[in-house]
Parts: C-alpha cells; sequence; structure tokens
C-alpha cells in the first residue's frame, strides 16, 4: 500500500472512531447538543474528504481515467471493478450531503444527517477500504 494512502486510511479509522465513539443512541440526544451535533458532522466531512483523496490517488497512481469532478472518482472506481456500483452510488450520495453541511446549501436536515452518521456512512466506509486495501495487496 502507498504511505500516502496507508496514511489517508488511518485517518479516515480515527475519524470513524471518534464518529463511533460521539454519535448518540437517538436524534433526540444529537439534536439537542450542539456540541455532539457539530463534532459528528465535522467527522463525517472529514471522513468524505479522506475517502475522495483516496480514490484521486488510486486513479492517479492506477492511471486511469481523469474524473471531471470528485463525485465521478466514485463512478471511475466502480468502472474499474475497484468499489461496487452501489458503494459508488452510496459515496457519491454523502459527497452531496458533505457538500450541504460544509457549504450549508439550503437547509440542512438534521435527522437525515443523523441516520446517514448513525447507520450507513460508518458501514460504507469501511467498506470502501476493505476494497481498497484488496487493490493494494
Amino acid at each position: 500500500m502507498t504511505n500516502r494512502v496507508n496514511d489517508k486510511i488511518s485517518e479516515i479509522e480515527r475519524y470513524l472512531g471518534e464518529l463511533s465513539e460521539w454519535t448518540p443512541k437517538s436524534f433526540e440526544e444529537y439534536k439537542d447538543d450542539p456540541k455532539t451535533k457539530s463534532a459528528c458532522e465535522r467527522n463525517f466531512e472529514k471522513v468524505i474528504e479522506l475517502i475522495i483523496d483516496v480514490a484521486f490517488i488510486l486513479i492517479k497512481e492506477n492511471k486511469f481515467k481523469i474524473p471531471d469532478d470528485e463525485e465521478s472518482s466514485f463512478n471511475i472506481l466502480a468502472k474499474e471493478k475497484i468499489i461496487s456500483d452501489e458503494l459508488a452510488e452510496k459515496l457519491r450520495q454523502a459527497k452531496g450531503m458533505r457538500n450541504i453541511i460544509a457549504h450549508e446549501y439550503g437547509k440542512i436536515d438534521d435527522e437525515i444527517v443523523f441516520e446517514t452518521i448513525e447507520k450507513q456512512i460508518i458501514k460504507d466506509a469501511e467498506e470502501f477500504i476493505k476494497c481498497v486495501e484488496l487493490l493494494l495487496k
């Protein structure tokens, strides 16, 4: 595994650990605690940013087609059979949510963010890491 990819994966795992630890058990706890909500949202942003970084490193190192934008990097990894089409779609959606949180495009739906953090992003990021590790073995 390249050092850069390895370092990025370590960072993803650290943020996922923090997300697991900090995410409250209920939406009520999440929405009523601004510090926890901010910490979870920030870690969610970082995980997505790091996944994108890894995607671009893999694309460059393997001389795959250069993506037009960040979301299309997931399509390229799916086309090259690094990740599944389903995972690519989930990561594109997570990237969209990350943009909404980071850039405050419109109103943030706290319940959707909480459900994504609680039920989806950890699982999807772990699946992404496994796919990357298989590629680099």
